[in-house]
């Protein structure tokens, strides 16, 4: 008999590339959304706010395994905290989060709110895998966007990313899922280390656009967190995506 697996932010970029390599490994797949939608593609939809713990039964009920992909710019810690009480009460057997490298590094208010999640997946008896990945390349381009909108774009100096593709996440998170519970994973980094600069720099190329770039100084303790690379993984032991930057701008863009 196929096992029910819930899965939380399936219906976001990294959900996208979630729910369907599960349904086609053979698994009953229970997708939470905050607002209702019907069943489709093989997947069960169920409505219910992260937020609000006590409509979360009907969605852990008979789920034998949680991945918790849904997360926002504030309130995860809380949010983790409820499906961590609703799973253990329902009996789900393997509890699966996706955090941020650097989460106890970075001394930013959204990096805290993923160490928080962290713990409180450690500490909810429930057999559990946890894996830090690197930012998403489709975040990375966000940014970009949004940045370049200025005909003098300022570039925190310093700053660098290993970006990694959300299709390489998804590949990793379902793996270890399936695979069962292993406590703390190795990172998940892209293949390549870049500077600001050089991701804004190649994306303006893409486009075909010029812009005239600045660098600026990051201040504070969270740009010496930066500066001396704590949101990269660079010890040799992160599991490293196979999609580049380049290669996804070429996709995205081309």
């Amino acid at each position: 008999m196929a096992s029910t697996i819930l899965v939380t932010g399936g219906t976001g970029t990294l959900g996208g590339h979630v729910v369907p390599l599960l349904l086609d490994a053979g698994h009953h797949v229970r997708v939470l959304s905050r607002h209702g939608r019907d069943d489709g593609g093989g997947a069960e939809y169920v409505a219910a706010d992260l937020l609000r713990p006590d409509g979360l039964g009907p969605a852990v009920e008979g789920a034998d395994t949680v991945l918790h992909l849904a997360g926002g710019p504030k309130g995860d810690d809380e949010a983790t905290r409820n499906l961590v009480r609703a799973a253990s009460g329902a009996g789900v057997r393997h509890f699966v989060y996706i955090s941020v490298i650097g989460a106890d590094r970075v001394p930013l208010g959204w990096f805290g709110t993923k160490l928080a999640s962290e713990q409180a997946v450690r500490l909810s008896g429930i057999p559990w895998t946890v894996l830090r990945a690197a930012q998403f390349h489709d975040l990375v381009l966000l940014m970009a966007r949004k940045m370049t909108k200025l005909p003098v774009v300022p570039v925190p100096a310093g700053l660098r990313f290993q970006p990694v593709d959300s299709r390489d996440v998804a590949d990793r998170l379902v793996a270890l899922t399936l695979a069962g519970p292993c406590g703390q994973a190795p990172d998940l980094a892209g293949p390549k280390v870049y500077g600001m600069g050089e991701l804004i720099r190649t994306y303006l190329q893409e486009r075909g656009t010029r812009r005239l770039l600045v660098p600026v100084p990051l201040p504070g303790r969270a740009g010496r967190a930066y500066r001396t690379g704590e949101n990269l993984s660079l010890d040799g032991t992160a599991v490293l995506g196979e999609r580049t930057w380049e290669a996804f701008l070429a996709e995205r863009l081309g």
